[in-house]
């Protein structure tokens, strides 16, 4: 639907034409733009964002982020707010690479972890069915605008049968000052068959500043390939940020993506699971932690397309004062994806009166011989274990804090790497406020 405020936004981000790019990004380009103009953005009539309006965004005069702001910034100011897990690490800074503060270092031989720009440039058309592949399957304001707006972004592609080491940390960093900045980050993951990668995605700005982070990850694992995926996001408390994670994995492939979300104003993911091949399995964790006012939006779809596959999904929100959380999961078995074993749950522990948590989580079956389940629970500290536990001469705060952590402890073990964890840790224990998170 197209407002005043929407005309206004898109007049703001018109793209830019220049002789940088092939042809055919030229053209998916302005389709995508073209798409948003005559589409508009989404309202409260659209079911996957009846709970989060786009208006608050809309309303903002946000300017097109330009390149150079990383002179700025030091690799010590990087890590403090991404960290640092020993791996190679690419730094985007308002959408543009910023090889100073990038480290890449002890990557197997063929492994390729680069800025997409400089690889557009060479005018390969290799890459346009994967950057096309979430603006035409399934069209989207926000993904249509990174499709026709992202300058750079992250390339990682992990030949056949390779293992890699350490994680690949792909950091995005916003920073916007006196001008409402937007920017359009990316990232495009090629995972050859039998490999297996880490990739951490920190989604991190400077706290207090006004800003949009746009994101969009495309994933394809090959027969075989093994993915661990985390995703921090950690934005400025007045920020806003919007996200995209596609993934498309073939036979016997494996992912396990973990989502913390924890900073923003307002925050939507969206996570988009293709099971193509033959005994593939996705596992989906997340945590959002709203307080205050933020509204943290999570949209989840797995697509069984093929037999034998598995999928697991466990998402947790811990909600404390008027924060708003919202978790839509749908699980949609297609025809002919027989042996299908699908599980889905999502629970939120309310701390306040006035947090709250819409969910709603869905399975859309059109096959035989299948084992679905799903669930959902909201709900406040149980009252009899805080009593369980002062009568064991543990002060009402103590008990608050021990049964929230042991809540949301569920979600910080399933991170396996343990520098991540560390640093999850830390930032859920002062989100939290109050809640003592140990390792």
């Amino acid at each position: 639907m197209n407002t005043a405020a929407s005309v206004e936004f898109l007049a703001r981000l018109e793209p830019k034409t220049n002789g940088r790019y092939p042809t055919w990004l030229h053209e998916l380009r302005r389709a995508a733009f073209q798409w948003v103009a005559e589409h508009g953005f989404p309202t409260a009539k659209d079911e996957a964002w009846k709970y989060t309006r786009v208006a608050p965004i809309l309303e903002i005069p946000f300017q097109p982020a330009e390149p150079g702001a990383s002179q700025w910034l030091s690799a010590a100011y990087v890590e403090q707010l991404a960290g640092d897990y020993g791996g190679p690490r690419l730094v985007f800074v308002n959408g543009y690479f910023a090889a100073e503060l990038s480290a890449l270092k002890g990557l197997p031989q063929g492994t390729r972890v680069s800025n997409l720009s400089a690889l557009l440039r060479a005018g390969s058309g290799a890459f346009e069915p994967v950057l096309a592949h979430s603006f035409r399957a399934q069209p989207q304001a926000f993904a249509a605008l990174n499709a026709a707006l992202a300058e750079d972004g992250a390339f990682v592609q992990v030949p056949a049968h390779t293992t890699v080491a350490e994680p690949i940390h792909l950091v995005f960093l916003s920073t916007a000052g006196a001008t409402p900045l937007v920017s359009h980050s990316r990232a495009l993951v090629l995972v050859g068959a039998g490999s297996r990668v880490t990739i951490v995605e920190s989604h991190v700005g400077s706290e207090g500043e006004v800003y949009l982070s746009n994101a969009v990850t495309e994933v394809v694992l090959d027969a075989g390939a093994v993915l661990e995926h985390y995703k921090v996001q950690n934005e400025s408390t007045a920020a806003f940020h919007v996200a995209l994670l596609s993934v498309r994995q073939a036979q016997g492939s494996h992912c396990a993506a973990h989502s913390s979300a924890l900073g923003a104003a307002l925050a939507r993911q969206e996570v988009r699971v293709v099971l193509e091949g033959s005994g593939a399995e996705v596992a989906l964790n997340g945590l959002y932690l709203p307080r205050g006012e933020q509204h943290l939006d999570n949209q989840t779809t797995i697509e069984h397309a093929a037999p034998r596959c598995t999928s697991r999904e466990l998402y947790k929100g811990v909600i404390d004062d008027r924060g708003h959380g919202v978790f839509d999961g749908r699980i949609i078995v297609r025809p002919g994806a027989m042996k299908t074993d699908a599980s889905q749950t999502n629970k939120n522990l309310l701390l306040s009166e006035l947090a709250q948590a819409n969910t709603q989580p869905r399975l859309e079956i059109f096959a035989d011989d299948v084992k679905c389940a799903h669930g959902a629970a909201v709900g406040q500290i149980d009252e009899q274990a805080i009593f369980y536990l002062r009568s064991r001469g543990i002060p009402l705060a103590a008990a608050r804090s021990l049964l929230t952590y042991a809540f949301v402890s569920e979600m910080l073990e399933l991170i396996r790497l343990a520098p991540l964890r560390a640093h999850v840790e830390r930032l859920v224990a002062a989100q939290l406020r109050g809640v003592e998170v140990v390792a």
